[in-house]
């Protein structure tokens, strides 16, 4: 009766999922020939691994019954991670900068629509279907712009269309949206500071223009700690040559030191060479700077905290260093104790053979998770194997 039941449970799970999406497998090539031959446009799923909302999408809203019923219906559906194999060049092509990105390819290969973020069943539904209506389309929402259109909600939305990928449209579409606005809410705001990523987009100009409105909303230091991480965006991108992979350390030091302290700026540099290092799998490199970074932790953040202990459990090797990364993990959790950081701690034990203590905070870690709705399986799995 118990394996029958058991058995019975599986099949309804394997029916439920089988209900979401249908995601096509193959290259990007065939799904252009295969959207050609059935009439249809390619819907893409443009993720990256560690991106949190593109996980819940799959999560909650993919495995939909009628999500899956419209998109298996109307599209090819391709999931795409946009940071390994030909995903690398799609991003480049189609200006894939957020995650998760969706796009609507026809079988030419043209973008006829897309959206981004995690979105909820209802509003999921509706952009597929504007995709598929041209009137609709983000190519036809354009045209309307450009004809003149300027109905607030209208640019507020084609401005949260194109905010990411097309920031030089974007700047012009809020720069209509703005003009005519007298008083900034709370949305308002927090698309500008969202927006704004660099001191050469159009959209900075409407940031130190709209300086008043802003601070009424977000206090000042808040406002001026934003404008800082622009400036500095600004200067890492020319500070960085991916094509080369060379810094010019020279450049960064002089540029930032105007507006900031010579310590802190040494402090930056080392961090983006520690996160470029990751990034470029190099991490004996990795390794080495943030063990320099993190001599004294103590003013980091439990998520900063996490993240490093997280990073170390999974890419370093070395006992002495995993040591360090406990330490992270135990003051992460000092800080904030939470699902994640007991789960890198009982990790991080194991890895080290603490085979004691993982069990003790991998059990702790379940307990958190189930507490606050968590999916706790990996966690299970480590202490099924103690």
């Amino acid at each position: 009766m118990k394996k029958t039941a058991i058995l019975s449970l599986l099949f309804f799970a394997v029916i439920a999922f089988g209900q979401g999406i249908k995601f096509e497998e193959g290259n990007f090539k065939s799904l252009l020939a295969k959207a050609k031959k059935e009439n249809k446009l390619i819907f893409i799923d443009a993720y990256a691994v560690w991106c949190g909302p593109c996980k819940l999408m799959v999560k909650n809203i993919f495995p939909l019954k009628p999500v899956g019923d419209y998109y298996n219906a109307n599209f090819i559906n391709a999931k795409i991670d946009m940071e390994k194999g030909e995903g690398i060049e799609l991003a480049k092509k189609y200006n894939v900068r957020a995650f998760p990105t969706y796009l609507f390819i026809n079988g030419d290969g043209e973008e006829v629509h897309r959206t981004l973020g995690y979105v909820e069943e209802k509003d999921f539904i509706q952009f597929a279907m504007d995709a598929g209506d041209p009137n609709k389309r983000l190519t036809a929402l354009k045209q309307k712009f450009e004809k003149g259109e300027n109905d607030p909600e209208f640019l507020k939305n084609l401005a949260g269309l194109t905010i990411y990928n097309d920031a030089e449209f974007a700047g012009r579409v809020l720069e209509k949206y703005f003009s005519a606005k007298t008083t900034l809410d709370q949305e308002d705001v927090q698309m500008i500071l969202s927006g704004t990523q660099s001191t050469e987009s159009p959209l900075y100009k409407i940031f130190k223009n709209k300086k008043e409105e802003i601070t009424k909303i977000f206090p000042a230091e808040r406002y001026e700690m934003v404008d800082k991480n622009i400036r500095l965006n600004t200067i890492m991108k020319k500070t960085y040559s991916a094509d080369t992979k060379k810094w010019n350390d020279a450049y960064f030091y002089a540029e930032t030191q105007k507006f900031m302290t010579k310590e802190e700026s040494e402090k930056m540099l080392k961090r983006a060479k520690s996160n470029r290092a990751l990034k470029d799998k190099d991490f004996a490199t990795y390794e080495k700077m943030t063990l320099d970074l993190y001599k004294d932790y103590s003013a980091a953040s439990s998520e900063e905290l996490n993240s490093l202990a997280w990073n170390f459990f999974e890419n370093v090797n070395t006992k002495s260093s995993l040591e360090t990364a406990v330490k992270w993990a135990q003051e992460s959790i000092k800080k904030n104790e939470n699902y994640a950081n007991t789960d890198t701690l009982a990790n991080l034990y194991n890895k080290i053979g603490d085979k004691k203590n993982a069990k003790l905070w991998a059990e702790k870690s379940i307990a958190l998770g189930k507490a606050s709705g968590q999916d706790t399986t990996d966690t299970e799995k480590i202490l099924k194997s103690l």
